[in-house]
C-alpha cells in the first residue's frame, strides 16, 4: 500500500480517471491557493466528490466520498485576475485514510493509492453494446457526436470518457469511479444510460 499526502478539490459531478484529462477553471481563493501550492511542489491535486447531504452543518467540512483520483497539472494558464485554467492528467485512483489537520485554506488528506490494471480491453460484444447504447443516449439527449472519432478510441478512453462527460448524478458517477475493472465499468455505464434515458422519457410523459 502506497500512502501519500494529497491536497483535495471536492467538486460534485467532476470525475477524473487514470490516463484521462479534466479541464478546470479555478476561481475560488482557496483553490487558487491550492493550485499555487501544487505548482510549487509536485503539481498533484486529488479530485474527489462531496457526499450528497440534506443539509450542511455550520463549522463542519462537507463529508467526502472515500475514493477519488489524483491528477497532475499538465497544462496551466494563469489569468490576470488570479484565476487559473488548468488541465489535470489522471495518475491514480486513491482512497482516503484520514483527513489531516492543516492551516491551509484547502483541505488535505492522507490517502492510499489504488493500483489499477493497465491496457484493459473489452470483449467485442461489450464494445458493441456500449457503442450502440451511447448512440441511443446521445440522440435522446440531443448531442452532436463525431462517431467516426469515437470508433477510433481505445476501450479505456471510450468507457472512461463517457463516465466523465455523461450527465449522470454524482452518486452514479461515483459508482463508476469505484468499479475496479473496465468491463464492470462498461456494463454499469450501459445500465446508467438506459436508466437515465427511461427516467427522462417518463418525466416527459408526465408533463
Amino acid at each position: 500500500m502506497t500512502k501519500t499526502r494529497l491536497s483535495i478539490f471536492p467538486l460534485p459531478g467532476a470525475l477524473l480517471f487514470p490516463r484521462m484529462q479534466l479541464p478546470l477553471h479555478i476561481f475560488e481563493p482557496r483553490y487558487r491557493a491550492m493550485v499555487t501550492d501544487s505548482l510549487a511542489r509536485d503539481r498533484r491535486i486529488g479530485m474527489i466528490q462531496p457526499r450528497p447531504t440534506l443539509r450542511e452543518e455550520p463549522g463542519k467540512p462537507v463529508p467526502l466520498f472515500d475514493i477519488g483520483c489524483v491528477g497532475r497539472i499538465a497544462e496551466v494558464e494563469a489569468l490576470d485576475d488570479g484565476r487559473f485554467d488548468i488541465v489535470l492528467e489522471g495518475l491514480s485512483r486513491f482512497r482516503i485514510l484520514r483527513e489531516l489537520e492543516v492551516t491551509t485554506l484547502f483541505r488535505q488528506v492522507e490517502a492510499e493509492l489504488i493500483a489499477d490494471p493497465e491496457d484493459e480491453v473489452l470483449a467485442l460484444g461489450e464494445r458493441a453494446s456500449l457503442e450502440l447504447e451511447s448512440r441511443r443516449f446521445a440522440e435522446a439527449q440531443g448531442y452532436a457526436v463525431d462517431w467516426s472519432a469515437v470508433s477510433r478510441l481505445d476501450d479505456e478512453a471510450l468507457v472512461n470518457g463517457i463516465a466523465q462527460i455523461a450527465p449522470f448524478d454524482p452518486a452514479a458517477k461515483q459508482a463508476l469511479l469505484e468499479t475496479d475493472n473496465l468491463s464492470a465499468r462498461a456494463e454499469l455505464t450501459v445500465q446508467l444510460m438506459q436508466f437515465f434515458s427511461r427516467h427522462d422519457s417518463d418525466e416527459g410523459t408526465l408533463q
